[in-house]
């Protein structure tokens, strides 16, 4: 039996050719200095691409069971969940890799950046690293989707109304993404295939580019105070250094085996022992005080919208990432050269501190969201009891409706509640009652951040609603909008919108 099939494997790699290409890339030289203690430095990447074959393996599973139908797909989740064998662990093992897979990507990077490993002649190598960074949080956020649950279709709402801020292709890209102008069924057909063919094809894509840039360039060695990159010099010096190395197939493929083999220990206990990731509630489109919290790895976007005024937060969605991505993509160019050591190069660790320490501030305010919308205002927080004295039957009703459609998470009364949008507390001296209705029916008109409750309200309830909002209004002072408060007899004071 072992003879027939060691002459069918050599008659397949006869016509295949497969040890003459993969043998000479296992064998290649890497630097002698890589078979030492430093050489646990570049582990991450390997492990990095472990675990995506895990998201491969597992996704092919999950993909044989999952519905990609808005009508299907949440109760196929949780047959995976609850009555498909070891489904439960196929989902949680899925998505604990990927988020073990972004782990490692950030820290495979920190370590090429720490140690110059970008700089010439490996430029093209870090900008493919970047672009396999943002798709792996293409996926990070096509995966949630998928769940569609409550946090998966309001996230896609958020996303779509980022999307729709976009100058001119606006409209284009929400139309794109969505499958129309609103979540319909098409929506989780479009962001399936991103998932499973768009994204990945584009990932595997650039990886195969990143791994023959690293066979075509080299793995650059540990970095040594005092031996500086100079592109006049470099190759020549890099090679003579191979003549002295050692084949990667041997210590240094060990340290990458043993690795990621912990990485992936690690990742099955995590999803053995937490279990999957959701779906929580079904997705209901008409809950409009829905708070959709995005994926751990976005939380950092998150707070920082959520913490930033209302005026800014175009810039954020749009100009920001762009921003970041450019300054990512411009790091191999704007230092390209000198010293590699991170003991000769102080501000290079110092920026890297200071990026992780925001992004891990700003990851725990995602986490804990002190700000607005306070999601158990409604529940947790009554209305003050003096803004309730003295109210009408009609206004008592209103004040119910306000508590009870989730108002209060984006807007206090008397200090309490949410911060997203102005305190209420005298609003009535501000906006008339027609200025209300058309407030609350149509929301912040161009992409701003009131929902439209037009829908959400029945007649009475608006009516009551409004009533209770007219009431609220410092003692003495007359609604907004009467002649006696005019500053010019027939005229009606601008008003301040409730988003501001």
């Amino acid at each position: 039996m072992y003879q027939l099939l060691l002459k069918l494997g050599q008659w397949i790699d006869a016509r295949a050719g497969a040890s003459a290409t993969l043998w000479p890339m296992m064998r290649h030289p890497v630097p002698r200095s890589i078979d030492g203690p430093m050489g646990w430095w570049y582990v991450f990447g390997s492990a990095s691409m472990t675990l995506l074959l895990i998201q491969i393996l597992t996704g092919i599973g999950l993909s044989m069971v999952y519905v990609p139908s808005a009508d299907k797909a949440y109760e196929s989740l949780l047959y995976l969940d609850y009555e498909h064998p070891w489904g439960w662990f196929l989902r949680a093992l899925h998505y604990y890799a990927g988020s073990g897979m972004v782990v490692m990507l950030l820290i495979h990077m920190t370590q090429v950046f720490l140690h110059g490993a970008y700089k010439y002649p490996r430029e093209l190598t870090w900008v493919v690293g970047v672009l396999l960074l943002a798709c792996t949080m293409g996926m990070f956020f096509t995966g949630q989707i998928l769940r569609w649950d409550t946090d998966a279709y309001w996230g896609l709402a958020v996303g779509g109304s980022m999307a729709g801020r976009v100058p001119v292709l606006g409209p284009f890209i929400v139309h794109t993404l969505l499958g129309g102008e609103i979540i319909g069924a098409s929506s989780l057909s479009r962001f399936f295939a991103l998932h499973v063919f768009i994204i990945p094809g584009a990932l595997l894509a650039f990886l195969g580019l990143h791994l023959w840039l690293v066979l075509r360039c080299g793995i650059s060695a540990p970095p040594v105070p005092g031996e500086v990159v100079d592109p006049a010099t470099y190759d020549k010096t890099y090679h003579e250094e191979l003549k002295r190395g050692v084949p990667f197939f041997g210590d240094a493929l060990l340290k990458d085996i043993f690795f990621s083999a912990l990485a992936v220990t690690i990742v099955v206990i995590i999803a053995a022992v937490v279990g999957p990731k959701g779906p929580n509630e079904p997705p209901d489109p008409t809950l409009a005080g829905a708070n959709p919290r995005p994926e751990w790895p976005f939380l950092w976007l998150f707070a920082l919208l959520s913490l930033s005024p209302p005026a800014i937060e175009t810039f954020i969605m749009l100009v920001f990432p762009v921003l970041v991505l450019g300054a990512l993509f411009l790091v191999p160019f704007i230092s390209n050269r000198g010293e590699r050591a991170p003991s000769r190069r102080p501000v290079a660790v110092l920026l890297v501190i200071v990026i992780y320490t925001t992004l891990g501030v700003l990851t725990y305010e995602g986490v804990q969201a002190p700000w607005s919308p306070v999601m158990n205002a409604w529940s947790g927080d009554p209305v003050p009891v003096d803004l309730l004295d003295g109210r009408s039957p009609l206004e008592l009703q209103g004040a119910a409706v306000f508590q009870f459609k989730n108002c209060r998470n984006c807007h206090a009364l008397d200090g309490i509640g949410g911060r997203r949008g102005p305190d209420l507390t005298t609003i009535g001296a501000s906006l008339t009652r027609d200025q209300l209705i058309t407030q609350i029916s149509n929301g912040t008109p161009g992409g701003g951040n009131m929902p439209a409750y037009g829908k959400q309200m029945s007649p009475a309830e608006m009516d009551a609603t409004v009533a209770f909002l007219v009431s609220l209004r410092p003692n003495g002072q007359v609604p907004a909008g009467s002649v006696e408060d005019s500053p010019i007899e027939g005229t009606t004071p601008q008003p301040a919108a409730l988003t501001e």
